[in-house]
């Protein structure tokens, strides 16, 4: 039988679940940013014979994408975030077994 304090920790888990998850993502998203921008650069300085010049101009660039895509990414995460039903009350007994 659940208890009314097993839906809190259930709750908890989810959100920790749910906050590691976008940060998985952020961080992965990042990084594909990051290395993409790198690799492009490279290459359009090879094609164009301009060493350092697209490299720099891509890095730089990348960190704006990589912020506004990082807020939109939590914003949307934050946004599914349904809050818990306090319908059922948590007695000061069930919260001092914690």
């Amino acid at each position: 039988m659940n208890q009314p304090n097993d839906k809190g920790k259930d709750h908890r888990y989810a959100l920790n679940l749910t906050i590691i998850g976008v940060f998985g993502q952020v961080g992965f998203l990042t990084l594909f940013i990051i290395v993409a921008a790198l690799l492009g650069g490279l290459w359009l300085d090879k094609m164009f014979d301009s060493k350092p010049l697209f490299t720099i101009i891509l890095m730089i660039v990348s960190v704006p994408v990589s912020l506004v895509l990082m807020y939109k990414i939590v914003m949307w995460a934050t946004s599914r975030i349904k809050p818990m039903d306090n319908k059922t009350p948590i007695s000061q007994e069930d919260l001092d077994r914690d």
